[in-house]
């Protein structure tokens, strides 16, 4: 129990390496001394004031998500882990928002010609910031955005439901459907006369600005394209990333912990970040579900021990187990769902 009141706290017990020890600590310092003081206001606010990302990216944490190469970080899997769980225990409506730039960020770094030239230092640094539109993969039946061949490119057509952080993003990475590949490109996240953007209305970190996008025979130029693989080939490479979402679970149970004070919870807290670490691509959909649900538990651990101020929109439990349901969907598998119902439903 020597480490317990740092995992309370929201902090990844995992070594990292060395030289980036000091954006752990400049992590901490964002979580605890900015973004949660300032969460409940950003939640009610319905407008995730751009601050709170420039205080990010004037950390650097923008550069997380990007190699050396063009100006980023080249972390480690354990230090972009510790750093997600972190900021999610200070505000998980300003990390969803900027989680999501890792995907254009990664894109554009390993993208070649104008994406790569116009976009992946820029993104590195936070001077620009992207969002993503790929949510909609995941969905049984028919493609929900299709590509089309044209002149001098592509054409988009269909939706995209779940892109966040719209107003407080450049560029949305969206991913379309052509046979049996995924057609990624590099899109500018502007409404306009064949792309519209409709707000959805979230029960958690609504402020994201979370929309759904309609192309409507949207042109996308050659050079716009970051890259093109199979189906197959995206779903494994999604699988295998499942690890990070994991942490935006943790971060919750971490700061419902460190509110709580000492419990029994704080060891499974312990484990369930130790499973997640050491889970194989096929053990990730259980060591996801083992966190998500432990958000819950240590949220609802929270509100009752909190009493009847737990529900005032002013405090941070109600908040808090609003944000563990949110997760007990988001970047959510067939098999993780199935997962969270046997253990929410068990007797045991």
């Amino acid at each position: 129990m020597a480490n317990v009141a740092s995992q309370r706290a929201g902090v990844n017990t995992v070594p990292v390496t060395d030289p980036h020890a000091k954006l752990i600590d400049a992590a901490i310092e964002l979580a605890d001394q900015h973004l949660f003081p300032k969460a409940n206001d950003v939640d009610r606010a319905g407008v995730l004031p751009t601050k709170q990302l420039d205080v990010l990216a004037e950390a650097g944490m923008y550069g997380l998500f990007s190699p050396s190469e063009v100006g980023g970080l080249s972390a480690d899997r354990a230090t972009i882990h510790r750093v997600h769980e972190t900021i999610a225990g200070g505000c998980l409506t300003t990390a969803f928002v900027w989680t999501q730039h890792g995907g254009p960020a990664r894109a554009t770094a390993l993208a070649a010609g104008p994406m790569h030239d116009a976009w992946a230092a820029r993104l590195a640094t936070g001077e620009a910031r992207g969002g993503v539109a790929f949510a909609h993969l995941l969905r049984p039946g028919p493609p929900l955005i299709r590509a089309t061949e044209s002149a001098g490119g592509w054409t988009f057509a269909g939706t995209a439901p779940f892109v966040s952080g719209w107003g407080n993003i450049d560029v949305v990475l969206t991913a379309a459907r052509h046979g049996d590949n995924v057609i990624w490109a590099l899109l500018d996240a502007t409404d306009g006369p064949t792309l519209r953007s409709d707000r959805l209305h979230l029960a958690a970190i609504d402020s994201s600005i979370t929309v759904e996008l309609t192309f409507t025979d949207h042109a996308v130029m050659a050079e716009q394209i970051t890259h093109v693989e199979t189906f197959d080939d995206w779903l494994t490479g999604y699988k295998d990333g499942l690890r990070t979402n994991g942490s935006l679970a943790l971060g919750i149970t971490g700061r419902c912990l460190q509110l709580l004070g000492p419990s029994p919870l704080d060891d499974e807290f312990a484990i369930a970040r130790a499973e997640l670490d050491a889970a194989t691509a096929e053990q990730m959909p259980d060591a996801r579900s083992q966190a998500a649900t432990l958000a819950v538990r240590a949220a609802s651990a929270l509100v009752s021990a909190s009493g009847g101020s737990a529900v005032l929109l002013g405090h941070h439990a109600q908040r808090l187990a609003r944000e563990a349901m949110f997760l007990l969907v988001q970047g959510q598998t067939p098999e993780i769902k199935a997962h969270n119902v046997r253990r929410l439903t068990s007797s045991g």
